[in-house]
């Protein structure tokens, strides 16, 4: 006569197990997935940097350490804390006013040379997708000149190029290095070397040309050039000198002479180019310039 087997039973000691080993599992998953992750933007970091120190664009290696955390924002430091500092008392500065804009370098109570500058312009841009809103205003407050630049290179923000946009009512797209961008016309933009070179139906290849005001044009989109390559750096728009101030800031000079006395740009202080010379072969690394 066959035994009939009874029914097994779980404790609840072992039941409570089960459901205890899935969300262990879980918490493992998700921190691989997090640590992978983080390894990704860590090495897409280093990788970004590499490039952009080997193609000598040492203001986006600013921004992007920046933007990534990874650095000191020297300007916000000085806006949070007191801009009452003590003027030096036998060392020269620089001071300029927005309100006046002018600019005067002094050393005590003298003056030694003073211009006058064009200074932020106070508008807005509403950052395409209308997550952020830009207001280009010079900064207020104490910075230090920690770099004479000679015949600087602009190198656009992506802001830019919306601005450019959004006045000459076109698209925008963005070009990215190893993928092309596919034309109308059967055409093709893409990235050789440090270029971005237009590349026909029948495998001509020609350099494409891009500064201030005239930026790649096509299909009715301007194109943003990646970072590196010779479409991103705008030649004799800063003038023949620059002191750079950090975080993007600067005393330079500009292509547009007509606009200095006036409240136009997008931050930085222009002067005219026979001014900010005289500046550039004055002053010091290190000199403070305060403004107010």
């Amino acid at each position: 006569m066959p035994t009939s087997r009874m029914p097994t039973h779980r404790s609840p000691r072992a039941a409570s197990r089960v459901p205890l080993a899935l969300m262990l599992a879980t918490l493992v998953a998700m921190a691989l997935t997090l640590w992978t992750g983080y390894q990704t933007v860590r090495l897409r970091f280093a990788r970004d940097v590499a490039r952009l120190v080997y193609n000598d664009n040492a203001e986006r290696v600013e921004q992007v350490v920046l933007e990534a955390g990874m650095g000191s924002d020297s300007l916000r430091a000085v806006l949070s804390g007191s801009t009452a500092a003590l003027l030096p008392a036998d060392a020269p500065y620089l001071v300029i006013s927005i309100t006046d804009r002018r600019l005067w370098y002094k050393q005590g109570d003298s003056v030694l040379f003073t211009a006058p500058v064009a200074t932020g312009s106070g508008k807005q841009l509403v950052v395409q997708g209308g997550q952020r809103v830009l207001r280009f205003e010079t900064p207020r407050g104490r910075l230090l000149v920690q770099r004479l630049d000679s015949a600087p290179a602009w190198v656009p923000p992506d802001w830019h190029y919306q601005e450019q946009a959004n006045k000459r009512r076109l698209g925008l797209v963005q070009l990215v290095r190893g993928r092309p961008l596919a034309l109308r016309d059967g055409s093709r933009l893409e990235v050789q070397g440090n270029d971005v070179v237009r590349v026909y139906a029948d495998g001509a290849v020609r350099r494409v040309a891009a500064t201030d005001g005239r930026e790649i044009v096509a299909d009715g989109r301007i194109v943003i050039p990646p970072y590196g390559t010779t479409q991103r750096k705008y030649l004799a728009v800063l003038g023949d000198f620059r002191l750079y101030l950090g975080d993007g800031y600067g005393i330079h000079g500009t292509n547009n002479p007509s606009s200095v006395g006036q409240a136009v740009s997008h931050g930085c202080v222009r002067m005219r180019n026979e001014d900010i010379a005289v500046l550039y072969h004055a002053v010091a690394v290190g000199t403070p310039v305060y403004i107010y």
